[in-house]
């Protein structure tokens, strides 16, 4: 089961730049997307994904050109849930999730909180009901993927400056510890589980041809629940994906 999670920063814009080519040629089972910024009625080449196979669930923020998440996936799944329950956060599209036979598949788009201290409050409040909201569906969902842009860089090997972004939005003291309890709450990050090397983002800033100098920051991930631990098989970045500022993270696990 090969799973992909990209933040794709607006959908259509993404299309213009050859992603439906990338998502053909990347032959994934399950694709979640973040940051759609649209909604399905704006996608006249959903017609060629779904000739590719690809049934496709949206959660759209309120907001137009704003957020929000969806899932792509060739396997039907039994149940699709939108939202987490939080009027605040499903407001804006956050989270999607589908239930497969033996897996859950989540697509969430963590708050950031560049643009100020309202935002970043907001964003701790999102961290401390996301954890909550985990612990409990780990207790119906055992086999849970958590895919996404989580906002937050988990350590310094994991940021390209982690000195000069000490008091930087998604390298806080208080969004790692997060990220670490999270992890140690019933999780693997499948890409640090089998790749210990330095260098691997997956998101670059715009300015000062920072992609091109890889001085970037790991902030989307694929959490994969413990009990799934033994059917991991491979995890890895496809930073030559250039749709958007993000570049696709995949995890595949045995079936």
């Amino acid at each position: 089961m090969k799973i992909v999670t990209y933040n794709v920063n607006g959908l259509r814009a993404a299309l213009r730049k050859g992603w439906l080519e990338w998502l053909k040629e990347t032959n994934a089972d399950v694709v979640c997307i973040q940051e759609i910024k649209a909604t399905p009625d704006l996608i006249p080449e959903l017609v060629l994904m779904e000739e590719m196979g690809y049934e496709h669930y949206w959660y759209p923020a309120q907001k137009k050109g704003y957020s929000g998440t969806a899932i792509f996936t060739r396997i039907t799944p039994k149940h699709v849930e939108y939202g987490c329950g939080h009027e605040l956060y499903d407001f804006e599209g956050r989270v999607i999730r589908a239930d497969f036979e033996d897996v859950s598949v989540m697509s969430t788009y963590f708050p950031s909180g560049t643009t100020g201290d309202i935002r970043q409050t907001f964003k701790y409040e999102f961290l401390a009901d996301f954890q909550t909201y985990s612990d409990e569906l780990l207790k119906t969902n055992p086999n849970l993927i958590v895919c996404g842009d989580y906002n937050i860089c988990h350590r310094a090997i994991d940021i390209h400056n982690p000195k000069s972004n000490a008091n930087s939005s998604g390298f806080l003291p208080e969004e790692r510890e997060w990220m670490e309890n999270f992890i140690n709450s019933g999780y693997i990050d499948s890409f640090r589980h089998l790749n210990a090397d330095p260098h691997h983002y997956s998101w670059w800033s715009y300015r000062a041809g920072a992609r091109s100098r890889n001085l970037g920051w790991r902030i989307d991930y694929n959490m994969v629940s413990k009990p799934l631990e033994e059917r991991i098989v491979s995890a890895y970045h496809l930073p030559d994906a250039m749709h958007s500022d993000h570049c696709p993270v995949v995890v595949e696990l045995l079936s």
